[in-house]
């Protein structure tokens, strides 16, 4: 917290001049580069059009006005059709433990050795100037720059996908998307067609209890889980193929918000999350994760109650441990947002020799459709020489021309086998890509689906019973929540047969939360399995007990005590916290007489935005503030979503006395900063059920 405010002026030494219409001019000098055209002109006046007279017609012949706007009209490409809405990060992966017995991909080989990389976090159903934060499944997408050629590890934050089959992908999409005839609801699944669709198809059971879970409402990008979802297979010397999946574990812990808090947010910033990742790395808190990957065998795979190459399903962890062999940091924000964010293009089929394919129906799809969308969505196959997604290794191939060929190729020769070039590109047996050979267990071609994928109701049932009370109770109430969006009657009387498979308490909760009468069960197309339960899926479970990568708001007034907000600043920080002022305004001066710039003003950012709310202020402030609705809804909110609350006398006694909070445990007076600070690292969860009816 600074002394004081700095309110010095920089553009008062950038050579400003005012023109006659009163508009600011500002000319370049030693310290700046100098205005230019694309072709290098420099432009004289950039405020001003050409025109005749002081009040006449514009000119055509004005070049800069017309390069200007002709590239601002042309400024926006198609954005993605789904995973538009996306933030992203430099950074870098490290191998602690080499796969070598497993593969001879280099990067899973080589240890200690950084290999540079881009991550792009995204949501799927929403445009990409929707929210951050709604109800959704969230892209988790890696490019890993290898010495053997670009690994693309395209995931999402959820182990499984809603399909088995890349053929129904457009029509899930269609089904989430707006509907088309009204061209709403945006960023959001709770409407009819989504659920018609959904209820229609028992494979979407599985992703879709996960998208009624915690995980849909993620508290930060740095705190959600990455998966690569395929089986893929590793190939190693001998030519051997072990199955793997990919998985990222983040180090802060797999982290959520409540319902109520995540509508809060979209309204009070649709950026928290791109923000929230800008602001970590620009203050060197890196986000980090663990890299680990679960292997086995064709044979263990035999042994699964379940099939792998089925997508919709997960491996447990206590089936099939995940080895910890590596780790990823983003420690770079992006210079440019549309250059790199947005121009980076992902696709699973980018592999490197070591690493194969399975036959996952939805992986073999995936493999084709991600290269045709970046075709249509970046304009041109060379799309690969953009910086963003060009490999960082040496490169060579026959490919000429095409829409924007940046590359300039020499000489006569663009095909092979060839004699009339000794030193053009060659293919080689020896480090080149390779396919697994494998033995197929039959030859008979149809559209035919394996009778292993028709378990649609047991992996979600293991899901459901693997999560804490409180966990289960936020299912139930999405579920309500969704649904009660819906209006056609027999859809949410549909989706009830299916729920009655998965837990017959669930499906009551959800029918009463509806006020419907519980329909009979949808006949299974196989038998439901009882699997262990697992808790390595639930999200409470494992958010550690930890102030790190956590956000405190302290609220101040005129007249607070530095000393106490330094107190809080220090402890807080000394566990890894990050501290925001809040202030009725964006300035404020406390009791030493110094001025301090507030991070937010109270009426913007409400306490969903922080982990646990610190209040420092005086009684004749804190009288002021208790006719205040944001400062109210600033402690209740707080209080409803289970967290810590540290108070000074002004502030009980002229709000929270005021107010429908009863104190506990996790509201303490400002001389309990120890206690505040332990109480800060996770939430009191058995306060929701006195605050919020839940299913």
């Amino acid at each position: 917290m600074k002394k004081n405010i700095d309110h010095t002026d920089p553009a008062k030494t950038m050579n400003p001049k005012r023109g006659n219409g009163g508009e600011t001019h500002q000319d370049a000098d030693k310290k700046s580069q100098t205005l230019t055209t694309q072709q290098g002109v420099v432009i004289s006046d950039n405020q001003n059009s050409l025109t005749s007279g002081s009040r006449g017609p514009t000119l055509l012949e004005d070049f800069v006005l017309r390069e200007k706007i002709n590239h601002f009209d042309h400024e926006r490409i198609p954005e993605r059709i789904v995973h538009a809405r996306g933030s992203a990060a430099h950074g870098y992966f490290e191998l602690n433990e080499s796969l070598a017995d497993y593969t001879t991909a280099k990067i899973l080989c080589e240890t200690n050795k950084q290999t540079p990389l881009f991550t792009r976090f995204s949501t799927v159903a929403g445009s990409k100037g929707s929210k951050d934060t709604p109800r959704d499944v969230r892209g988790f997408a890696v490019k890993i720059y290898t010495e053997q050629g670009n690994w693309d590890i395209v995931g999402n934050n959820m182990p499984i996908f809603f399909i088995q089959d890349a053929m129904k992908f457009p029509d899930l999409i269609h089904a989430v998307k707006p509907e088309p005839d009204r061209g709403f609801p945006q960023a959001a699944s709770a409407h009819d067609t989504f659920w018609d669709f959904v209820s229609l198809s028992p494979e979407t059971m599985h992703n879709l209890i996960w998208l009624m879970s915690d995980r849909a409402l993620p508290r930060s990008l740095r705190m959600m889980e990455g998966f690569g979802i395929h089986s893929y297979r590793l190939i190693n010397k001998e030519g051997i193929s072990t199955f793997v999946r990919f998985h990222w574990k983040p180090v802060l812990g797999v982290q959520s918000t409540t319902w109520d808090e995540a509508v809060k947010i979209s309204g009070a910033d649709p950026d928290y999350h791109r923000r929230d990742l800008f602001e970590a790395i620009n203050n060197e808190d890196y986000p980090e994760w663990e890299f680990g990957v679960q292997l086995f065998t064709e044979e263990d795979a035999e042994q699964f109650p379940f099939d792998h190459l089925d997508a919709t399903k997960l491996i447990p962890e206590e089936l099939v441990p995940v080895k910890i062999v590596g780790k990823m940091v983003l420690n770079r924000y992006p210079d440019n947002f549309f250059a790199e964010t947005e121009q980076v293009a992902f696709c699973p089929s980018h592999v490197v020799p070591g690493i194969d394919f399975s036959n996952d129906p939805l992986l073999q799809g995936r493999l084709f459709s991600y290269l045709d969308t970046q075709l249509s969505r970046l304009g041109s196959p060379n799309f690969a020489q953009i910086p963003i997604n060009a490999p960082k290794c040496p490169f060579a191939n026959m490919q000429r021309d095409g829409h924007m060929q940046m590359h300039v190729p020499k000489g006569r020769v663009a095909y092979e086998p060839q004699s009339l070039d000794p030193e053009m590109p060659r293919e080689s047996a020896k480090q080149g890509f390779v396919s697994y050979q494998e033995q197929l267990d039959d030859n008979v071609k149809g559209r035919v689906r394996a009778d292993s994928f028709a378990d649609h109701y047991s992996q979600p049932r293991m899901f459901y019973r693997s999560q804490t009370p409180y966990e289960q109770a936020h299912i139930a109430s999405a579920y309500a929540f969704e649904l009660g969006k819906v209006d056609t009657p027999h859809v949410r009387m549909r989706t009830l047969t299916h729920i009655r498979n998965i837990d017959e308490d669930l499906a009551k909760r959800v029918a009463s939360a509806l006020g419907m009468t519980l329909p009979e069960a949808t006949a299974p197309a196989a038998a439901i399995q009882d699997m262990a339960t697992s808790a390595a899926l639930q999200t409470i479970g494992l958010s550690p007990n930890s102030l790190k990568g956590r956000l405190v708001g302290i609220l101040v007034a005129k007249g607070s005590k530095r000393s106490e907000i330094e107190k809080y600043q220090t402890a807080a920080k000394a566990q890894g916290a990050s501290v925001k002022i809040v202030a009725p305004g964006r300035e404020v001066q406390l009791d030493d007489g110094t001025r301090i710039q507030s991070a937010e003003r109270i009426a913007g950012a409400p306490s969903v935005f922080f982990d646990a709310v610190v209040s420092i202020i005086m009684p004749d402030q804190a009288k002021q503030l208790a006719k205040d609705s944001s400062t109210l809804d600033w402690f209740t909110d707080a209080y409803v979503h289970c967290k810590a609350i540290a108070y000074c006398g002004a502030t009980d006694e002229f709000i929270l006395s005021k107010l429908p909070i009863k104190k506990d445990d996790f509201i303490t007076p400002l001389s309990e900063v120890d206690t505040f600070i332990e109480n800060a690292k996770t939430r009191l969860w058995q306060r929701e059920p006195k605050v919020r009816d839940l299913a």
